[in-house]
């Protein structure tokens, strides 16, 4: 896989990617994510984010809006942000809990189970991904399909995909770029498009707006590399005689 090429979108990149630097910025892309919509952002990640310099053309527009959007925010906050931000993660998140439409509740079993139920068939199938995987959560209490550790999982298969093409060993980095597919079309993008679209509803910050379309966008342009990255093996594979 080293020398191969990826496809940005439907055109196809002309020059050749190096794959170990790929996966790793896949890995930083979701690892960013995953802390901003597991916790509320605390003084130092609000100082972090104001000192960074995000992209304008990422080649998918959600993605670009929500960096907009973000940025829009970020360099307008001042002290009491971090209050309006954890005010604002609240009511978009877990609301007044009276029933399962009153926030983008982050777990995929609120949008895959009939009653919006947590703890229902998608967290165990995540669990049964995360064992098959040697994956353990750490001592965070919530469901194993809460979005943050959906998008924690793919962190670590990108990082692991990175570390087997330093080590040379192509067919365990195919076989890891695989499951993560796998696990990004039958659970993330089965349930995000409609969490994302509740986050939407909800959140009243430019801040949360923008992560949301942030999450969409960043979801459609890593199904699309990784789409062509598997394609790009299989173009390569010897056909049968």
């Amino acid at each position: 896989m080293t020398d191969e090429k990826i496809i940005d979108g439907q055109e196809e990149v002309s020059e050749e990617v190096d794959l170990v630097e790929l996966m790793n910025a896949r890995a930083q892309g979701y690892g960013m994510l995953a802390r901003l919509l597991r916790v509320e952002v605390d003084a130092d990640t609000l100082k972090e984010l104001q000192g960074m310099r995000f992209p304008t053309a990422t080649g998918n527009a959600k993605a670009d809006e929500g960096y907009r959007q973000m940025f829009e925010y970020l360099r307008r906050a001042w002290d009491d942000s971090v209050t309006e931000l954890a005010i604002d993660f609240v009511r978009t998140f877990i609301g007044h809990g009276v029933n399962g439409y009153s926030a983008a509740y982050p777990f995929e079993s609120v949008y895959t189970s009939e009653r919006r139920l947590l703890m229902q068939e998608a967290r165990a199938e995540v669990l049964a991904t995360f064992r098959e995987n040697n994956l353990k959560k750490d001592r965070w209490t919530e469901g194993e399909d809460h979005i943050a550790l959906e998008l924690e999982f793919m962190q670590r298969m990108s990082l692991r995909t990175a570390e087997a093409l330093e080590a040379g060993n192509d067919d365990e980095a195919v076989e890891l770029v695989r499951r993560q597919y796998t696990f990004l079309e039958d659970h993330l993008m089965n349930w995000v498009p409609m969490f994302v679209s509740d986050m939407r509803m909800f959140a009243k910050t430019l801040f949360y707006q923008g992560v949301a379309q942030l999450l969409m966008g960043h979801l459609e342009e890593d199904e699309a590399v990784l789409a062509a990255l598997l394609d790009s093996v299989a173009e390569n594979e010897p056909s049968a005689e």
